[in-house]
């Protein structure tokens, strides 16, 4: 039969510190949450009544015309949303793995020279080469107007999440590589079938950080692509924003006068940080987790 823990004991674990903590807790995720939700209801309120009325948790008129003008038949968000998200489910994949394996190969002590490696892959964290031999070696590797161009220049991995998985990796029993060595595996295999899943929590945070990267990412297409086609969310919604002309293209029957001008503002927000908060949930416990063990070991 359990034991079961008396009453007084329970109450006793109730201090004051805890719910204060809990108060603070719960007043602070209010006050980011806040913001989000006012966006979202200036996203379905009219013009007329913002401009009468002033931003209004509670909408006094119902519209939802600044999503229809974004997701209308002549829009070309839908195919942007698509051209969004092949780049950054490939690049992040791609630019994880990429951090993954550098950072395992300055993990291992078997490696010649890896602290001057490392050296090698601080220098770009503090010299920047400029603008101008950037879009030089792009246009010699032919990363011009296809879909290439918006994955390949920030797939040369971050050189601050490759030391967060290699400090990650360093924390890691130097034993696990013995032993696979020992069994005759070679680095590959222990890097993928090893390091890998026992560095899931770190793996997920820089994840998270590519993966945010190459959703807002929207310099590229300004500098590599022309091809309308191509063009990624974010550029995409900036045009939407800056051009008269590209709003009158979406719905040629709406009036400029009439089109949102503040709603449709939020609602191109909203419309942007969607994808990226259903992802957050799936990463956050691994979030903290990695970013701490990450960035104190080694």
């Amino acid at each position: 039969m359990s034991a079961r823990i008396p009453i007084q004991n329970r109450i006793d674990k109730i201090t004051p510190f805890k719910v204060f903590n809990h108060i603070f807790i719960s007043v602070l995720a209010a006050a980011c949450a806040l913001p989000l939700i006012l966006v979202l209801m200036i996203s379905i309120s009219t013009d007329a009544s913002i401009k009468q009325y002033g931003y209004q948790l509670i909408p006094k008129d119902f519209s939802l015309s600044a999503y229809k003008i974004i997701f209308s038949p002549y829009s070309s968000v839908v195919p942007a949303y698509g051209i969004s998200g092949l780049v950054t489910v490939a690049g992040t994949l791609m630019a994880v793995l990429i951090t993954g394996m550098a950072a395992f190969a300055l993990a291992n002590k078997n490696v010649a020279r890896r602290n001057t490696l490392a050296i090698y892959f601080f220098v770009p964290m503090v010299f920047n080469a400029g603008l101008v031999p950037w879009y030089m070696m792009c246009r010699s590797l032919g990363l011009m107007d296809n879909i290439l161009a918006l994955i390949v220049p920030s797939l040369m991995f971050s050189p601050f999440n490759m030391f967060l998985c290699r400090n990650y990796m360093r924390s890691l029993p130097d034993s696990l590589l013995d032993s696979a060595k020992i069994d005759g595996a070679s680095d590959i295999v222990i890097c993928m079938r090893i390091y890998f899943p026992l560095s899931l929590p770190v793996l997920a945070t820089v994840t998270l950080f590519y993966g945010v990267g190459y959703w807002n990412d929207w310099f590229n297409a300004i500098m590599l692509v022309n091809d309308h086609k191509l063009f990624p969310l974010q550029y995409m919604l900036y045009r939407l924003q800056s051009e008269i002309a590209a709003l009158q293209r979406l719905d040629p029957n709406v009036p400029v006068a009439d089109l949102p001008g503040e709603s449709l503002k939020m609602a191109t927000t909203i419309v942007t940080i969607g994808p990226i908060i259903f992802l957050y949930p799936y990463l956050q416990r691994y979030f903290v987790r990695g970013l701490i063990i990450g960035g104190v070991k080694g």
